[in-house]
Order: C-alpha cells, then sequence, then structure tokens
C-alpha cells in the first residue's frame, strides 16, 4: 500500500511537473521574454510549496538546536492546514486583485506598436515652430540688410544738404522779415533720429513761433464741440486790454483763433514766392525748387544726380509744456486745429529703452516703416501708428533682445491688426489720443485685411 502511494504521488508529481513544464516552455511565445520569466518564478514558488506540503510530517515542525527554524524552510511550515489555507488565500486574493480587468489592456497590446505620447507631440510642434521662426528671423536681418538699411554716405549727404537749406533760409527770414518773432531753427525728423528706412529723402525743418504767454491760451480738442483728442485750438486772449495787433500773429487769427493755415500760408509767400532758390542752389551745388502741389511748404533739393531730399517746413509753437504743429487733421474740415507733437518724446521713449537692455526695437520699427513704404495697401499707417504698436508691446514682454525679434515682430504684427479690428490704437504717451482718428472706416477695413492676409505667411511681407 505504501509503495502504492508512493507511485501515485509521484505519478501525480510527474504530472504536475510536466504540466508546469509545458507552461514554461510555451509562456515565451506568449508573454513575452520577461513576462515568462516573472511566470516561471511563480510557477517554481507554487511547486516547491506543494512539495513541502506532501512531504511534511504530521506532527509540528521540530526547531533547529539554536530554536530557529531552518533558513529553507518557509515561515508558514509550522502552522496548521487551517492557516496555511488562509494565508495562501489571501496572497491569492491580493495577486487577483492586481490583475487587469480591462480587455483593452490585455497582452496582445504589448506587441502593438507604441504611440507617440502627446508631450512628445508637443515637442515636435515646438520644434517645427522654432525652425520656422529661425527662418523668419534669418529673413528679417536679410531684408534689413537689403532693404531697410540706408548707407551711412548717403545718410551724411542728405544731412548736410538740409543743414546747407536751413542756414540759407535763417539768414533770408532775419534780414528781410527781422519783427518776425521766431526762435531758432532746427532740423527733426526720421533721418536724424536714425529711424529712416529705406533711402534719405525727407527731413522736417521745425520753425518755432514765438508767442505771448498772456495772449495767447490753448483748448484741448476734447473739449470743443469737435471732441478731437491730440488736438488743441489757440485762441486769442484779452483782446479788451491788448487790442489786434499787439502782437505780430494778430494776423494770422480767424474767429478769434490763431489759424495754422494762415501761419503756413505766411510762410509759403516767403518759401515759394520770395527766396531765390535756383540762385541759392548753383551757389550750393544743389538743384532746389518748391516741391508740387499738393505738397504745401516743402522743398525739393536734388544733391545727387540721383538722390532727391524733401524738406518739410513745419511752423511750431510752444504754450508751456504742451507742443504744437500746424499739421491739421486729416479729416476734420476745421483750419484751426493744430496737432499735438507726440513724436519726439515717442521716439525719446524707444530709443531710451532700447538702450536699456540692448533691445531691437528701433530695428523692429525701421522693419514695418520700409513695409509699410513698399506696399502701397499699407501706405496709410504712419511712423507714429507703428512706434506706439511697439511701445504697447513693450509694456508686456521684457526680452526685445536681437535673438528675440522674429517673435516680437510676429507679435506686433498681431498687435497691429487686433488695433485695426477694433479701430482704436491708443496712443502710449496720452491714452485718450486715438491715433486711427484720421483712417476712414474703408481704410482700416484694407489695411486690415492686407495685414490679416500676411498672418499666416508673413514672408509675403518681405518679399516688395
Amino acid at each position: 500500500m505504501a509503495s502504492a502511494g508512493q507511485r501515485k504521488g509521484k505519478k501525480d508529481d510527474n504530472g504536475i511537473g510536466t504540466a508546469i513544464d509545458f507552461v514554461l516552455s510555451n509562456a515565451r511565445l506568449v508573454l513575452g521574454v520577461g513576462g515568462a520569466a516573472m511566470l516561471g518564478i511563480a510557477t517554481l514558488a507554487v511547486k516547491r510549496m506543494y512539495d513541502r506540503a506532501i512531504s511534511a510530517p504530521s506532527s509540528p515542525t521540530r526547531l533547529s538546536q539554536s530554536g530557529k527554524r531552518s533558513w529553507e524552510e518557509p515561515n508558514w511550515l509550522g502552522s496548521s492546514s487551517r492557516l496555511l489555507t488562509q494565508d495562501m488565500k489571501t496572497s491569492l486574493s491580493r495577486s487577483l486583485q492586481t490583475l487587469p480587468t480591462d480587455p483593452s489592456a490585455a497582452d496582445p497590446d504589448f506587441f502593438r506598436p507604441t504611440k507617440p505620447k502627446p508631450s512628445a507631440k508637443r515637442s515636435q510642434v515646438e520644434l517645427k515652430k522654432s525652425r520656422l521662426r529661425l527662418s523668419l528671423q534669418e529673413k528679417l536681418f536679410a531684408y534689413y540688410r537689403r532693404k531697410v538699411a540706408i548707407p551711412a554716405d548717403e545718410q551724411a549727404r542728405a544731412k548736410q544738404a538740409a543743414v546747407d537749406i536751413c542756414a540759407e533760409l535763417r539768414s533770408f527770414l532775419r534780414a528781410k522779415l527781422p519783427d518776425m518773432p521766431l526762435r531758432d531753427m532746427y532740423l527733426s525728423g526720421s533721418l536724424y533720429d536714425d529711424l529712416q528706412v529705406v533711402t534719405a529723402d525727407h527731413i522736417q525743418l521745425i520753425v518755432p513761433l514765438m508767442l505771448e504767454q498772456n495772449l495767447w491760451s490753448c483748448i484741448p480738442g476734447e473739449d470743443t464741440i469737435m471732441n478731437i483728442p491730440g488736438f488743441y485750438l489757440v485762441r486769442r486772449e484779452n483782446p479788451e486790454y491788448f487790442p489786434r495787433g499787439s502782437s505780430y500773429w494778430d494776423r494770422c487769427v480767424v474767429g478769434g483763433y490763431l489759424s495754422p493755415k494762415a501761419v503756413a500760408d505766411t510762410f509759403e509767400k516767403v518759401v515759394a514766392g520770395s527766396i531765390n532758390w535756383p540762385a541759392i542752389g548753383s551757389l550750393l551745388d544743389y538743384v532746389i525748387r518748391p516741391a508740387a502741389p499738393p505738397a504745401d511748404l516743402t522743398l525739393e533739393v536734388q544733391y545727387d544726380p540721383d538722390r532727391r531730399l524733401f524738406i518739410d517746413f513745419l511752423p511750431s509753437l510752444t504754450l508751456g509744456d504742451i507742443i504744437l504743429v500746424a499739421r491739421p487733421h486729416r479729416l476734420a474740415q476745421n483750419d484751426n486745429l493744430w496737432r499735438l507733437s507726440l513724436r519726439p518724446a515717442e521716439t525719446a521713449r524707444l530709443r531710451a529703452l532700447d538702450q536699456c537692455d540692448s533691445g531691437c526695437r528701433c530695428l523692429c520699427l525701421k522693419i514695418f516703416k520700409a513695409v509699410c513704404k513698399s506696399n502701397p495697401a499699407l501706405a496709410h499707417l504712419t511712423a507714429s501708428q507703428l512706434t506706439n504698436v511697439i511701445l504697447h508691446l513693450s509694456q508686456e514682454e521684457s526680452n526685445w533682445s536681437q535673438d528675440m525679434l522674429a517673435d516680437r515682430f510676429l507679435q506686433a504684427l498681431k498687435g497691429l491688426i487686433g488695433y485695426l479690428e477694433a479701430g482704436v490704437l491708443p496712443s502710449a504717451l496720452n491714452p485718450k489720443v486715438n491715433l486711427f482718428s484720421e483712417l476712414t472706416p474703408e481704410e482700416v477695413d484694407e489695411l486690415g485685411y492686407t495685414l490679416y492676409s500676411s498672418l499666416s505667411e508673413p514672408e509675403v511681407l518681405l518679399q516688395t
């Protein structure tokens, strides 16, 4: 009987071993190398448990002489069959809880190709954007060198011609009109601020009027019936104590206000009708003539065979801390409006910001100016509007290093489109002033459409 039991046990043992060997031999085909290894370890542990269970004596386990169990025996070897079964059930239960229950998490997914993670997709998109930005950066710098920058010798020649004309005009006015109260004339504009682009072809000659502070006062345009911020009326004061004729500029008063148009007409008679510009031009080796209409108070100077310079005479006045120029509103029909001069302060702020951090604001502005100058559809955009777009962006972005030119160019482009969509571009120095107030709705739509069409491919703007 005992031998029969031993043969039966051995037969059962061989059957289990055979099954285990079969499972292990085929596990690698199903689970792969890693899964087969884990299954083999688990199966070996179960088989050893089974072997010890069938060969353990019925009596309690004897301890070694040291009173401790042998390291070859498992911790639960001396436990009763009930405790053994409970421990095994607990271990089995915990193992089952860790198995996946979703069919989609089964082993077949192990053989599927790994899908890129969302972070990997984001990195690819960012890499593509980075390459596009670098490409645009290179094109912007190439465009600046090819189209925007003016050779230094051309700038020097244009400035010298303007200085010569200014000196001649100053001498003539002092000799022929000594009673005209004027301060010293000076040259101004983008050519002197190193912000002119493409060609050195225009400059402003500022002619400051000298006004009596007790006879004139400024009225903001928003306080008038016209409600135009950024413009002023210059009213004649105290006529009962200082009658008409007390001031030289009373001859230019229209309806109780100093008229910029009347002042400009006075200078036009002098500049265009009284000065012998051909004789002065031959003396200076220039060809000088008044510019054709509609350009008022403008001289055309040919200082080289293929180069021309336009000099705008711009009467100006200062009352307190307010500086006004005789440049009328483009759409308003009132001839008594003087324009608030913001350009010098805007340019000074822009240059100061660039000097603080060696930024690319002026470079970005010059590229935009060249694009607008070369594209007839964008001709209505002025340097002041573009300057204020960059000043607003400077309040939002602090990094204006040369490496960020492409990013800032695109941001300025999007910002300009947003301002056109709203129809309002507030001045960075005087938020009450809307710099789009002199554009018609049709012009705003055309500008917005042209810029929006180029947003997906900004390089198109650099091809003009």
